[in-house]
C-alpha cells in the first residue's frame, strides 16, 4: 500500500466537470494498493496519516498533525502509484491490485480515516480532475 500525502490549502475532485468533493485546509491523499495489502496495512497507514506531524505550530515548525489543526482529508484512489518504468517508456501496472479488490481496501481505508477526521473521497475508477493547492509544498510518500 502506498499513500502520497500532500498538505493542502484547498483541493477538489471533479468528474465530468461536476464537483464531487472539496476541502479547505487539510491533506490530499493519493492511495494505491498492491497484491499483498490487507487490513493490517490499512490500519497502520491510516493511523500514520492522521498522526503525521506536517502542520506548523506557533513557532513555524512542522509539529502538528491534522488532528491538532482540525483539517479535512481528500482521499483519491491512484493505481498509478504502482507504475513500473524500469523497462522502456510505457509504465507497467502489473503490481497494482485489480479494481475489484482495490475498491474494497480503498473504502475500508476511508472508513478508518473517518473515525479520526472528516474524510471525503473521489470516485473510484473514474477519470477524475483533481485540483490541489499544495501548501509548502509538503509531499510525503508512505508505504506499508
Amino acid at each position: 500500500m502506498k499513500v502520497l500525502v500532500q498538505r493542502s490549502k484547498q483541493s477538489s475532485v471533479s468528474v465530468d466537470n461536476k464537483l464531487i468533493n472539496s476541502i479547505d485546509k487539510g491533506l490530499v491523499l493519493l492511495v494505491g494498493f498492491t497484491y499483498h495489502d490487507g487490513l493490517e496495512d490499512i490500519l497502520k497507514l491510516a493511523k500514520k496519516v492522521v498522526n503525521l506531524r506536517i502542520f506548523d505550530d506557533e513557532n513555524g515548525i512542522m509539529n502538528k498533525s491534522i488532528l491538532d489543526v482540525g483539517g479535512e482529508i481528500l482521499s483519491i484512489s491512484q493505481f498509478t502509484l504502482y507504475a513500473n518504468t524500469k523497462k522502456g517508456n510505457r509504465p507497467s501496472y502489473i503490481e497494482a491490485l485489480n479494481g475489484e479488490e482495490a475498491i474494497k481496501l480503498y473504502e475500508k481505508f476511508n472508513e478508518e480515516l473517518k473515525q479520526y477526521v472528516t474524510t471525503k473521497a473521489g470516485v473510484f475508477g473514474a477519470e477524475m480532475e483533481v485540483k490541489i493547492t499544495n501548501d509548502g509544498p509538503i509531499t510525503i510518500m508512505l508505504e506499508s
